[in-house]
């Protein structure tokens, strides 16, 4: 395989992406809710968990992609992709852990700054492999 970074990242991505889906279904199923989140803390924080994944995922895959392509450093990409993928479960356990009004747990918290991270990271990554080496 020639992508083995994107590949893994992807690969793991698509599998969060079908758990918290899982979730969000689990919590529609719970208060017959076919549309809309009537409300319900327990339904938003499972849909805003696959929706700010499938958000991030496509670009951040994409970007590592490029970098791989590329030839960029092998261990660097590795380094940033798990980043990515620790910052992704930790942002999904922070939506479902219990908080204080008006404070966002710790978990969600990390997983904020290690999402941001990871896309300034890699798109002035991209965009300084653009610069000096394709041009």
């Amino acid at each position: 395989m020639t992508l083995p970074v994107t590949a893994f990242v992807g690969a793991v991505c698509a599998l969060l992406l079908l758990f918290t889906a899982m979730l969000t279904v689990r919590q529609r199923l719970r208060l017959k809710a076919a549309f809309g989140d009537h409300g319900d803390a327990k339904l938003i924080a499972a849909s805003r968990s696959h929706g700010n994944l499938a958000e991030h995922a496509p670009i951040v895959v994409i970007l590592l992609g490029l970098l791989e392509t590329a030839r960029a450093n092998h261990m660097a990409l590795m380094v940033i992709g798990a980043l990515f993928l620790i910052g992704r479960v930790a942002h999904i356990a922070g939506l479902h852990a219990p908080s204080e009004p008006g404070k966002a747990p710790v978990p969600r918290q990390i997983g904020v700054m290690a999402t941001w991270v990871t896309l300034l990271v890699l798109g002035a990554w991209t965009l300084w492999m653009l610069a000096t080496v394709n041009l």
